[in-house]
C-alpha cells in the first residue's frame, strides 16, 4: 500500500495531547519571515534575494496564485499514491530538493543535512556544483538514497570532465545542467551588503577539492586561498557556450541529463533535439533576469512543444502543496523546491528540512484528495481555472 503523506497531520495532532506543537509552522509561507528575524542580513539576503527589484520573484508568486483549483466530487481516493515515473526511476511523490548553492551560510551542517533530510523522506537531492560540501562527503551521508548533481558548466573543460567523472563514481544517477547563469545577475540585495560568499572561499569545496581544478594552480589551496578563489571566479561560468556544446554533456554522462532554466518553447525543442532527456522549467526563482516571465506562465507551451518527448520538471516560486498541484496540472512530472527547504535548514537543521518535506507532501496529498484525485497522473488542465478569466 502506498504511503499516505497525510497521516503527517495526524501526527501533529495526536503529538499534541502531550503539549507538543511543531517546532516550525506548518504554513510554509512563513519560514522565509522567521528566518529574516532569525539569521544574518548577508546569508538571509543571498537566499530570499533576487534579481533587479524582485519582480521576476513576485511574478512567479502571482502566476500560481492566479491559477485556481476546481475540485471535484464523489471519487474515490481512499487509497492513493504518489509516486510517479521519471526516466530510468520511480519516485514515491512528485518532489525534489532543488539544487541550492553555499549551504553552510544557513546552518553549519550543511549539504549533508539537507540530503540527509531527502534520504530519510525518500525524495531525491540535487547537489549544487556550487556545494560548501565535496561532492563525494555528500553521497556519503545519502547512502543508497536517490540523487543527483547539478552542473554549472566551467570554462575549463578539464574542470568539467572531472566533476562528471567524480559525480558518477559518488552515485548521482542524473545530471541537472544550470544554463540560465553564464553570468551573475544583478542583485540589490548581495550588492547592498556587498556579500558574495564564493569570494571566502564558501561554496567553491567541489573545485578546491577537484584534481583538474588543483592542477591549474601554482600553488596548493591552503597555502595562496585568494589565488584559488580568484581561478575559481575565472571558470565558474561561461557565456561563450551554445547549443552544440551540449554533446560534450553526452559523450561525458551516461545517465539522464535535464537541463534546467529552459523557459522558451523554442528552447525546450532545441534540448529535445540534442539528446536531452528533460528540462526544468524555471527563471532561478526570479534571481536571474529581473522582469522575465513567470515560471508557471511559461510552463505550458513548453509541455505542449516537448511533453511527449522530454519529461518536463518545474520549479521557482513554490511554497505550498496546492503550488504543487498547480504545476503538475499545468503538465509537469514533478517539481524541484528550493527556499523553504533552506528556509528549514537554516532555522532547524536537518528536522528542519524534514519537516519542509512532510508538510508540502502532506498538504499535496490532501489537495488531490480533496480535489478528487488519487494520484498525480490524473490532475491536468481542466483541474483549474484562473482568477478573473
Amino acid at each position: 500500500m502506498a504511503k499516505h503523506w497525510a497521516d503527517f497531520q495526524y501526527k501533529i495532532y495526536l503529538n499534541g495531547m502531550t503539549g507538543a506543537v511543531p517546532r516550525l509552522p506548518t504554513d510554509l509561507s512563513r519560514l522565509e519571515e522567521l528566518t529574516e528575524r532569525r539569521l544574518g542580513p548577508g546569508p538571509v539576503g543571498y537566499v530570499a534575494g533576487s534579481a533587479g527589484d524582485g519582480s521576476t520573484a513576485r511574478a512567479n508568486r502571482a502566476a500560481l496564485d492566479r491559477r485556481r483549483i476546481v475540485p471535484r466530487m464523489l471519487r474515490d481516493v481512499h487509497e492513493r499514491d504518489l509516486s510517479v515515473e521519471l526516466p530510468g526511476r520511480q519516485l514515491p511523490a512528485p518532489l525534489a530538493l532543488a539544487p541550492v548553492g553555499v549551504l553552510s551560510i544557513m546552518h553549519p551542517d550543511a549539504e549533508p543535512a539537507a540530503a540527509r533530510a531527502a534520504a530519510a523522506q525518500g525524495v531525491p537531492f540535487v547537489l549544487s556544483s556550487a556545494s560548501s560540501t565535496p561532492m563525494e562527503q555528500v553521497a556519503e551521508a545519502m547512502g543508497d538514497a536517490e540523487r543527483w548533481f547539478q552542473l554549472y558548466w566551467p570554462k575549463d573543460v578539464e574542470v568539467a570532465r572531472s566533476f562528471l567523472t567524480r559525480a558518477k563514481a559518488a552515485g548521482y544517477t542524473a545530471l541537472v545542467v544550470t544554463l540560465d547563469t553564464p553570468l551573475l545577475s544583478w542583485r540589490p540585495r548581495d550588492l547592498d551588503q556587498a556579500y558574495l560568499p564564493f569570494l571566502h572561499g564558501v561554496g567553491t569545496a567541489n573545485y578546491f577539492s577537484d584534481p583538474a581544478f588543483r592542477a591549474g594552480l601554482a600553488k596548493p589551496v591552503h597555502e595562496d586561498p585568494n589565488a584559488a578563489v580568484m581561478h575559481f571566479v575565472g571558470m565558474f561560468a561561461d557565456p561563450a557556450k551554445t547549443w552544440p556544446d551540449l554533446a560534450f554533456l553526452r559523450e561525458n554522462w551516461d545517465g539522464p541529463i535535464v537541463l534546467k532554466g529552459v523557459c522558451h518553447p523554442d528552447d525546450a525543442r532545441l534540448a529535445a533535439d540534442a539528446g536531452m532527456d528533460g528540462v526544468v522549467v524555471s527563471n532561478h526563482g526570479g534571481r536571474q533576469v529581473a522582469g522575465a516571465v513567470a515560471a508557471a506562465d511559461a510552463l505550458p507551451g513548453v509541455v505542449r512543444a516537448v511533453g511527449d518527448r522530454l519529461t518536463v520538471l518545474f520549479d521557482s516560486g513554490v511554497r505550498t502543496g496546492d503550488d504543487v498541484f498547480k504545476a503538475l496540472a499545468l503538465g509537469a512530472r514533478a517539481v524541484l523546491v528550493g527556499r523553504p527547504y533552506v528556509y528549514g535548514l537554516g532555522l532547524d537543521g536537518q528536522a528542519g528540512v524534514e519537516h519542509v518535506i512532510r508538510c508540502l507532501l502532506a498538504e499535496l496529498d490532501l489537495t488531490l484528495a480533496l480535489s478528487g484525485h488519487s494520484g498525480p497522473g490524473t490532475v491536468g488542465p481542466d483541474d483549474l481555472t484562473e482568477a478573473g478569466a
